[in-house]
């Protein structure tokens, strides 16, 4: 059935035979706490590979790194 979950796309094989290929889901990229724009440098990807990525990957060097974004954590020191 046509459900989110179970997209395909047809795709040539190198023997020139027709396949259908499963699609993944697109991940959503994650979101500042404060304002809700998303996040530079951090991927989005599907829950279960952020399990599979390296810390470094998850988060961006700076206090509230991977939470909010460069402005809000400005926003907040200064306030």
């Amino acid at each position: 059935y046509n459900t989110r979950s179970n997209k395909v796309r047809v795709t040539k094989t190198p023997g020139g035979s027709l396949r259908y290929l499963h699609i993944k889901k697109a991940g959503t990229a994650p979101k500042c706490g404060d304002c809700g724009t998303k996040l530079p440098g951090i991927p989005a990807l599907r829950p279960r590979e952020y399990a599979q990525i390296s810390r470094p990957k998850k988060k961006v060097q700076r206090a509230y790194g991977g939470s909010r974004c460069a402005n809000c954590v400005r926003d907040r020191i200064v306030r």
